[in-house]
């Protein structure tokens, strides 16, 4: 059952996403992406902070080398994103490549290899509780929908056609699936590395919201768009609460 958890998962963002994608015009796309990027902003520090962090603390490794781990990761996404790696966009503003070919293939490649660690996150949470499995799930998925949504904006803008860009988005939407069974395979015989795991996600978690979502939404608005905003903003942090309390209710 658990694996069927782990790819019922991992399907459900990969999809869902196309599924939106082709359903909106590029306009209607980037006005979605802007208030589904506040919401994903707030979900995603909220299950780090709130979810899977004190998972990780509460279990029996040291905390000393869960923090270290914390700063390595955060180092590490980091440096993938510098190499043009692990990218995230979430605007219809085409990438300064020097050709088409080149920009769409970057662009297809870092969001694959994003894809590829969420799955093996997604897997690892399910392996050490159904429930952060869920949590962790729902992040990453509203996480997913405006990226794979703007990864499609920039592809239409380097020229793709709506059913070749579509169809790439559902290709590297896939690489999730491929991570989330590498990390059932791979992971589950190691349960001693489930709470570095769990840092390594919520620093993901915490520098996709930190250094890319976030400043996003640092541009000036009416306080009509602002209140609005800080709403869907505030929104993530109180779903995961109430995920939580529910959790520990059932338990």
């Amino acid at each position: 059952m658990t694996l069927a958890y782990i790819l019922m998962a991992t399907l459900t963002g990969g999809v869902l996403s196309v599924l939106i994608a082709a359903s909106l015009t590029v306009a209607s796309m980037k006005v979605l992406c802007h208030g589904l990027v506040s919401v994903s902003a707030g979900l995603l520090m909220g299950t780090a902070l709130l979810h899977l962090l004190p998972e990780a603390f509460e279990s029996a490794a040291d905390p000393h080398p869960l923090f270290l781990t914390l700063l390595g990761g955060l180092i590490f996404f980091f440096l993938l994103e510098k190499a043009e790696l692990y990218r995230h966009r979430h605007d219809g503003d085409s990438p300064t490549l020097p050709t088409a070919a080149r920009g769409s293939w970057s662009v297809l490649l870092g969001d694959s290899i994003h894809n590829l660690c969420d799955g093996i996150i997604i897997a690892a949470a399910f392996l050490t509780d159904v429930r952060l499995g869920i949590t962790t799930s729902i992040a990453i998925i509203a996480h997913e929908i405006p990226q794979e949504v703007g990864d499609y904006v920039v592809l239409l803008g380097l020229g793709l056609s709506r059913r070749r860009a579509l169809f790439y988005n559902l290709i590297s939407g896939l690489a999730s699936v491929v991570g989330g069974i590498l990390g059932y395979l791979v992971v589950a015989p190691w349960q001693a590395v489930f709470p570095y795991l769990l840092v390594v996600a919520a620093s993901s978690f915490l520098y996709v919201a930190m250094a890319d979502l976030l400043p996003s939404l640092q541009r000036r608005l009416p306080w009509r768009q602002t209140a609005m905003q800080l709403g869907w903003l505030t929104s993530g942090p109180a779903l995961v609460v109430i995920a939580r309390s529910f959790a520990h209710a059932g338990a």
